[in-house]
């Protein structure tokens, strides 16, 4: 062929493809190797955010005997999953902060009561219904009622603002207004009778009485 031919120009050879990937990689940093380093392996623990750059060979072996954990304890490794759970950022225990005043004593005792009860004042009873009648109250947590236990309420002539002992004294009057043995055996009202014991039944399992 004549170098000056145009069909010379023509001709396109295949690139080696090993070698554009050493043009446009860095060399693999695994010893005795050169070739193009498209692959990051982590440089381990204490140097989080550092890589090595490996073939796509010496990548797959470095990952089968990498170990985050080496050279440490058994106890650390414990502590450090434990405190992976929170992303490693401190914790408190709920009301450990809450009365700054109270002594080692007191602050123990209110952890031990708090998922029962909240003891503090709540004058307008925002966090619950109070169940003491003088000095701070206790209250205990609102449940939510639902639109069944608004309907069973309703059947009692409540609304859901009811307290349980409301609900129970209201259930016992319903009762001795349509129960037939307290109106001369007249079973008109058996039917409203079972309506009544039927809601209260439902609010009871509820929790709600």
């Amino acid at each position: 062929m004549k170098l000056n031919s145009k069909y010379f120009d023509c001709i396109r050879v295949k690139p080696d493809e090993d070698q554009t990937l050493r043009n446009v990689s860095p060399e693999c940093e695994w010893p005795g190797c050169s070739g193009p380093a498209q692959h990051k392996a982590p440089r381990g623990r204490g140097r989080e955010g550092e890589y090595f750059n490996f073939c796509v060979r010496h990548v797959r072996e470095y990952n089968k005997s990498y170990n985050y954990f080496s050279g440490m304890s058994d106890d650390d490794v414990a502590r450090f999953q434990k405190s992976a759970l929170t992303g490693h950022r401190p914790t408190w225990n709920m009301g450990t902060n809450g009365d700054k005043s109270a002594g080692k004593n007191d602050s123990a005792d209110a952890d031990k009561n708090f998922t029962h009860a909240f003891v503090f004042d709540d004058p307008f009873g925002v966090f619950g219904k109070a169940t003491g009648d003088e000095g701070p109250k206790e209250y205990a947590p609102i449940k939510p009622v639902g639109n069944v236990g608004r309907k069973c309420l309703l059947s009692l002539g409540l609304d859901d603002t009811a307290t349980p002992h409301e609900i129970k004294t209201r259930f016992k009057e319903q009762v001795k207004r349509h129960h037939p043995d307290h109106n001369g055996g007249d079973r008109s009202s058996e039917d409203k009778l079972r309506e009544v014991i039927q809601a209260y039944n439902y609010l009871k399992e509820a929790g709600l009485c």
